[in-house]
């Protein structure tokens, strides 16, 4: 797992921008999550170390983003210009790419890994070393996939919630997805000025993301159960890849119309249609004849 979606302000990204990934129902996702941190639950069985967690989240939160996180951040926007940081950007993740490989492969996804490895020989070549994004530029989008998730698709359990200093929101099967991710090449003979420069471009630029998001997390009733709601929510999401959930019920429903549409569209339907307008066309015609005759007798 990337290591920055585990930070405070990574924090903040799930419970706004629930998706994802990216998809539609990103929304309805965090709608949902906002709607359950308005309920105080101090006996969360996902979260038996709730005390301790609390106080890493307060530490997390009140000092560290507030006095390093953000303000790097603010600097970091305002002095870097945009081409600049996507560039920086577009290489960090591109260093991710044979991770997102194996672990669509492992789960299944043969299609989506090799998408992950064309991504990664087409940017760092064409691309000059992940800079620029050629790969979707040509229509071959990226697949994230983490270990955590893949042990998630296992049937792995997540284990108990964990508020780590530093790390943010963690729990045991994430924690370990992330270590593994860490051992795929090339982040295991990567130079060590590298990989810490990587970690620090992506939280820059997350938590830049959601800077216009952080009064949904001061309005909310108790916010370390908003950042541990949305957290398992994100997880739940991700690792079906959008299909848990409403989304799961909403394409059920789509399935439904689609079904009630062939239906429309079957012939039978066609038969019964032009009879029924040659049975109005009839007795138009019959109506028309009527009058006609009456005119003739009137006459």
């Amino acid at each position: 797992m990337d290591i920055t979606r585990q930070l405070v302000a990574g924090a903040l990204v799930i419970s706004s921008l629930l998706g994802g990934c990216a998809t539609n129902n990103a929304s309805q996702q965090t709608s949902a999550v906002s709607t359950n941190s308005t309920q105080v639950d101090s006996s969360d069985p996902r979260d038996p170390l709730e005390p301790v967690n609390r106080l890493m989240w307060d530490f997390n939160w009140e000092v560290l983003d507030a006095y390093i996180v953000r303000p790097l951040t603010v600097g970091y926007v305002t002095v870097m210009p945009q081409f600049a940081r996507t560039g920086l950007l577009n290489a960090s993740r591109n260093l991710q790419e044979p991770a997102n490989f194996m672990n669509n492969v492992f789960q299944g996804k043969v299609d989506d890994g090799l998408d992950s490895l064309a991504r990664f020989l087409l940017n760092s070549t064409v691309g000059l070393l992940g800079t620029i994004d050629v790969a979707e530029n040509i229509g071959i989008s990226r697949k994230d996939e983490e270990f955590g998730e893949t042990l998630g698709v296992w049937g792995v359990d997540t284990g108990p919630f964990m508020m780590l200093p530093v790390l943010g929101p963690n729990d045991p099967r994430s924690f370990t997805g992330q270590f593994v991710d860490g051992t795929v090449y090339p982040m295991a003979v990567i130079a060590s000025n590298f990989f810490i420069a990587r970690y620090v471009v992506s939280l820059l630029e997350t938590r830049a993301q959601v800077m216009a998001q952080e009064a949904q997390l001061e309005q909310s009733v108790d916010d370390y159960a908003f950042i541990k709601n949305a957290y398992f929510e994100n997880l739940a999401f991700r690792v079906t890849d959008g299909k848990s959930g409403d989304k799961a019920i909403d394409e059920k429903q789509l399935d439904d119309f689609a079904d009630f549409e062939a239906m429309l569209e079957d012939s039978s339907f066609d038969d019964y249609e032009y009879e029924e307008e040659q049975s109005e066309d009839d007795e138009q015609g019959d109506k028309a004849k009527a009058s006609e005759d009456g005119d003739i007798i009137d006459n």
